[in-house]
């Protein structure tokens, strides 16, 4: 069950079409109009509003301004639905879980194939923005960079969250960006778990079959259930049935007991860094 399903324990903002729909209706109600009465003076069925208003269905911006038309609002749809269009990935699908990111007591993560977007540093993330998207513009490349590292402000308070990552070995051995990427990344890491700040297992080849198959986010809050986060290219599915949560924290305890300890896993970091930086 994800947070769609059912009522949150703590409170969350809306994000996006959902916002967009939401309003939807808030105006269209309040003009007295039924779905279908708008759908027929904007040229589309009234099911296809009850869609917009579920952020089921996104409008084109033609019908978007149809709607402003129809209800007097000055261009505030086709303005929304403009800068929805025109929005990021990351910022498409991931608001809500860096929104809950920012009050979680405790953060425990799992990377299969790169590392865990807190700790990545700007060229290694730009690396990978860039092979999943070769012909991105320059300026958009920036602002999706930016807003990658700006979360790693998270790791300058001293206190909370605690955080904990779970990296498999792929993930030191996969050159993005090259040798001197790869070797400033894994550095980065080790700064921060020399500070004891964070604290980092690897799960080697040799521990055969991972417990875990994806990249995983695990968030822990003083006042409220923990909830479970998976993320698949441009998608991520935000899961708080405490059910689904509890095996996805027990999968996640199966690949820390496989991982090498956190003195064993910062040796093996600093030895592939020093690999990286011999191949310069």
């Amino acid at each position: 069950m994800t947070t769609s399903d059912k009522p949150s324990m703590f409170p969350r903002p809306r994000f996006g079409w959902e916002f967009f729909g939401s309003e939807l209706r808030r105006r269209r109600e309040a003009a007295g109009l039924k779905q279908q009465e708008l759908g027929d003076r904007a040229y589309c069925s009234g099911s296809y509003i009850g869609q917009f208003e579920q952020a089921i269905r996104k409008p084109q911006l033609e019908l978007a301004q149809r709607f402003d038309e129809v209800l007097g609002t000055d261009g505030y749809f086709g303005r929304m639905c403009e800068e929805l269009i025109n929005r990021t990935g990351y910022e498409k699908y991931f608001a809500q879980v860096q929104y809950l990111e920012g009050l979680a007591a405790a953060l425990c993560e799992y990377g299969a194939t790169f590392v865990p977007g807190l700790l990545q540093t700007p060229e290694y993330a730009r690396s990978l923005f860039l092979a999943a998207h070769p012909d991105l513009p320059e300026a958009t490349l920036q602002q999706w960079g930016e807003a990658r590292t700006s979360r790693a402000q998270l790791l300058e308070n001293p206190a909370e969250p605690t955080y904990w990552a779970i990296v498999s070995e792929a993930v030191l051995r996969h050159r993005c960006g090259g040798s001197t990427v790869m070797e400033e990344q894994l550095r980065h890491i080790m700064a921060l778990i020399r500070r004891r700040r964070i604290v980092v297992q690897v799960l080697p080849f040799s521990a055969g079959a991972p417990p875990l198959a994806a990249t995983l986010k695990l968030m822990a809050f003083s006042d409220a259930p923990p909830v479970a986060y998976h993320e698949a290219q441009q998608v991520g599915l935000l899961i708080d049935d405490p059910a689904t949560v509890h095996e996805t924290e027990q999968a996640y305890n199966l690949a820390r007991s496989a991982a090498l300890s956190p003195q064993e896993s910062l040796a093996l970091i600093e030895s592939v860094a020093e690999e990286y930086a011999h191949e310069v």
